[in-house]
């Protein structure tokens, strides 16, 4: 019976933080875009990769460029395969609580941002976000895990 609590509770931690971490995400992003002085339809995090629905876009600023200047390079795609990685991480994360291995936690954290650290680099507003999700990523995994670690001791 241990072994279905703690698949199922992986299971909650890397399939149930996914729509979680999207919520947060479009939350924040709201509040962002609600701040004084910003533009509500420009949103510079926009230009990245949107990977609940699969689409890459980018929206554009309300002023068009002017007619004289060659169309400036679209800026280029940034945080791929975010879905795939917030999958793994809270999947590595719930294993690290669950096997009572926080220090691994630290692992991950290292391994994502030195990964990302040269897009991020780049463009802070994929910066915030990536900050955001992964927080929200990992406190919903940690959430799951330790729920599934009382269920044990109970039991």
């Amino acid at each position: 019976m241990d072994v279905l609590w703690i698949v199922l509770g992986l299971a909650v931690a890397a399939v149930g933080g996914w729509p979680v971490t999207a919520a947060v995400l479009k939350v924040a992003r709201a509040v962002e875009a609600a701040r004084p002085g910003r533009d509500p339809r420009y949103d510079p995090a926009a230009d990245q990769v949107h990977e609940l629905t699969g689409v890459v876009g980018q929206q554009q600023p309300a002023v068009p460029p002017l007619p004289a200047r060659p169309p400036a390079p679209a800026p280029p795609v940034i945080l791929r395969g975010g879905l795939v990685i917030g999958f793994l991480e809270r999947l590595a994360v719930a294993t690290a609580v669950l096997a009572d291995e926080p220090v691994a936690i630290a692992y991950v954290v290292a391994i994502k941002g030195l990964g990302r650290y040269a897009e991020l680099k780049e463009t802070p507003a994929a910066a915030e976000r990536f900050i955001i999700g992964t927080l929200t990523s990992m406190l919903w995994a940690v959430g799951a895990a330790v729920a599934v670690r009382a269920a044990l001791l109970q039991g």
